[in-house]
């Protein structure tokens, strides 16, 4: 049965969610096993897919909302005007295809970030002796914020999209 199910999730999960959420979910889930004390490997395949899911989808977050911004603040990087990516994704395919690897690769760079943190925050709760109680609290209070400010990025690329969409069919009425 789970089995069944499991091949219908993976026929129509896409690329993007794969490689962007699922195998980083995953990874992470195995090398904290064995890095840390935190064991998340599932014997369901079900529950396991949709934690490790989850997870890399956290572990995407932290990518967009704290890798990506200090890389371009630190000039790292340097992105395309995002109205200019809409019109030009559409004459050009390959454009989404080399976003959705480049989002693969911050999402590697955040799974990464993210074992150290893990390891860390382990490191000071252990040195300073903090209860599960206040750990659990900071861990919830961080995954709030992460996901507020995820909430509001979403929302700013739907916005700017609609207005580049508005500011492309202005362009071409009055040609």
């Amino acid at each position: 049965f789970n089995d069944n199910i499991m091949k219908e999730i993976l026929e129509k999960i896409s690329s993007y969610n794969l490689f962007n959420y699922l195998l980083p979910g995953t990874i992470f889930v195995f090398v904290l096993a064995k890095i840390s004390p935190h064991n998340f490997i599932q014997k369901d395949l079900l529950i396991g897919a949709f934690l490790y899911y989850f997870i890399g989808l956290i572990i995407s977050r932290v990518g967009s909302i704290i890798i990506e911004p200090l890389l371009k603040k630190w000039k790292f990087l340097i992105f395309a005007d995002y109205s200019d990516y809409v019109i030009y994704s559409k004459k050009d395919e390959k454009i989404d295809i080399l976003s959705e690897t480049n989002n693969m690769y911050r999402t590697i760079i955040a799974l990464i970030l993210s074992l150290v943190l893990v390891k860390g925050f382990d490191w000071v709760t252990v040195k300073i002796g903090m209860n599960d109680t206040w750990q659990s609290i900071i861990v919830l209070t961080l995954l709030l914020a992460l996901f507020l400010f995820s909430y509001r990025k979403q929302t700013d690329y739907i916005t700017k999209r609609i207005k580049a969409h508005k500011e492309n069919n202005n362009t071409q009425q009055s040609v």
